[in-house]
């Protein structure tokens, strides 16, 4: 089957190598002609794990191509999948949609055969809807209509996520619409995976409300944490004890400095937004405290980290280890890390951080603050170690080689990423985010 795929950002790169991958013929569009060309050599333009042997991989067989014309990718196709961006506009809650209705009108222009536009885009529930009016009154002349399939992609995981998800979901508005996905995904549905056919505004609430329910559970524990450092109880304990209780579980449960990224954050403020537009934001008033909550995990960091090197920043040395919002990712869109880097150097601290994948997205984004290459570099004779995204290399410190490095060994651990007990017993002095009251 002929697919074509609009749009190679994170999403649309990832989805059109692994629909190749399970052997379908995919050319996927972007207007971006450096990233079509890197693309095309196997080379992703960020950083996902294995992504570009897969690319390497599904290129030589020949069944994907990736082009800067979007007639080449959409004729001929039978199915073409929406995987732009919806960033949260500026000035607002709600979510930009202009780049999924060009995509859609770009399909419009120049499918010439029967087929069906797939959005797997994250947008506000109604929004396909909306597209299926546009689609089914089009002069087109094909027959062609709209159906969502939302995606569920961790970065770091992307790969595994697609190939082998926990669930595949069709909104759909025929019987056409889902034995074409059906067929797509019939080498994935062999294997055992759930699948859900539904109506298209459930399919786009599936992956809302899951994103919602996620960061909840986040911030919950987040906010465990809060009390756990001021009663002197332990977050870590707690979380354990909480998993074990089926109904609860333990995944999510990791207190420290919140959640980060290019979706959750838009994506529950996008939600609440959209229920504001239903009448029905009462309904989704609690996003709002999970949001606060979550944003409040930076300011304590900094906090914690000011009292630990005594009262301000000033003449203090501090090495932050971390800039991407997660481990295993190159993304630093809204990155607690960076915030947490950046907030410490307006108030006075010199800052060196190292990420040993988002160096560069990082500096970016702040290029005032000073990056090094490696971890012993960041380190050298700083008076703060703050651990702010859980990169397995940062787990595995020796804290015995280190403590030469350092001026004073203090750490924050706003992970909860090493073992605190042996890290003291190497002459740290460590505090834990939601691991007790500090204690200096």
């Amino acid at each position: 089957m002929k697919i074509s795929v609009i749009g190679t950002g994170y999403l649309g790169a990832v989805h059109a190598a692994c629909m190749a991958k399970i052997g379908h013929d995919v050319v996927a569009f972007d207007t971006n002609s450096a990233r079509v060309e890197a693309l095309s050599n196997g080379q992703a333009p960020f950083y996902e794990p294995a992504l570009d042997e897969l690319l390497s991989e599904v290129l030589s067989t020949g069944r994907l191509r990736f082009t800067n014309t979007a007639e080449d990718a959409i004729s001929d196709a039978v199915m073409h999948f929406i995987c732009v961006g919806t960033p949260q506009l500026p000035g607002s809650d709600a979510a930009d949609l202009k780049y999924v209705n060009s995509a859609v009108a770009l399909v419009l222009d120049h499918a010439n055969c029967d087929s069906l536009i797939v959005g797997k885009s994250t947008v506000p529930v109604g929004t396909a809807q909306g597209l299926q009016a546009t689609v089914a009154s089009s002069p087109n002349g094909y027959q062609l209509e709209m159906a969502w399939n939302p995606e569920f992609l961790r970065e770091g995981t992307a790969i595994e996520d697609t190939l082998h998800p926990d669930r595949l979901i069709f909104g759909v508005v025929s019987e056409y619409g889902e034995k074409l996905l059906m067929d797509v995904y019939s080498s994935i549905i062999e294997d055992g995976v759930p699948y859900l056919t539904t109506n298209l505004p459930t399919s786009e609430m599936v992956k809302v409300a899951a994103n919602s329910f996620l960061a909840t559970k986040i911030s919950f524990i987040n906010a465990m944490a809060e009390i756990c450092e001021i009663a002197d109880a332990d977050v870590v304990t707690l979380s354990r004890a909480l998993g074990y209780d089926d109904r609860i579980g333990r995944r999510f449960l990791n207190a420290g400095l919140g959640f980060g990224g290019g979706c959750l954050p838009k994506d529950i403020r996008a939600f609440g937004a959209r229920a504001g537009e239903l009448g029905a934001s009462d309904a989704v008033g609690f996003l709002r405290e999970v949001d606060k909550i979550n944003m409040r995990r930076r300011e304590k960091a900094v906090s914690v980290a000011a009292r630990l090197v005594g009262g301000n920043f000033l003449g203090v040395n501090v090495a932050v280890l971390g800039a991407a919002f997660k481990p295993n990712s190159d993304d630093v869109r809204d990155s607690p890390a960076l915030n947490v880097a950046a907030a410490m150097h307006l108030k006075g601290a010199s800052v060196r951080v190292h990420d040993p994948k988002a160096g560069v997205n990082a500096r970016s984004q702040f290029p005032t603050l000073t990056y090094c290459d490696t971890v012993t570099d960041a380190c050298a004779n700083v008076d703060l170690v703050v651990l702010a995204t859980e990169w397995e290399e940062y787990r595995t410190i020796d804290p015995v080689s280190f403590r030469s490095l350092v001026r004073n060994p203090r750490l924050l651990d706003t992970r909860n990423a090493v073992d605190r007990e042996y890290w003291t017993n190497a002459g740290w002095q460590v505090y834990a985010l939601g691991r007790g009251a500090l204690k200096c």
